[in-house]
């Protein structure tokens, strides 16, 4: 059984940093391409960084020089790095493997206030 736990989400100001993390079982973070998505209140889901097998990585341009997404194989768990957070970054960030038809986690919610 695959699951995806997500944590490290909470309250910071803008300008701040905070790091997420994705544990992961059932799957090895190693061998599957990993995701980060967003859902902001009344908007759809969106990718926020991926990184596949190989370790190539790739963000969306909204996000890029400000999180960095890495995943530790030892420990089966994907991190993504988030600095100079802005408003715009509050939404619930969930951890996927398999693109939009794979699997999720449960979601942790990032509030950035201004």
């Amino acid at each position: 059984q695959v699951q995806l736990v997500e944590s490290g989400g909470g309250l910071v100001q803008a300008g701040g940093s905070l790091r997420l993390s994705c544990r992961t079982s059932g799957i090895s973070v190693g061998f599957n391409a990993m995701g980060w998505y967003r859902q902001a209140p009344g908007k759809q889901r969106e990718l926020v960084a991926e990184i596949t097998s190989y370790g190539w990585t790739n963000y969306a341009d909204s996000v890029k020089g400000r999180f960095t997404i890495f995943r530790d194989n030892a420990k089966n768990t994907v991190y993504l790095q988030m600095n100079s957070l802005k408003p715009e970054d509050t939404a619930v960030y969930y951890c996927n493997s398999g693109g939009m038809t794979g699997y999720w986690g449960q979601g942790t919610q990032v509030t950035v206030s201004s």
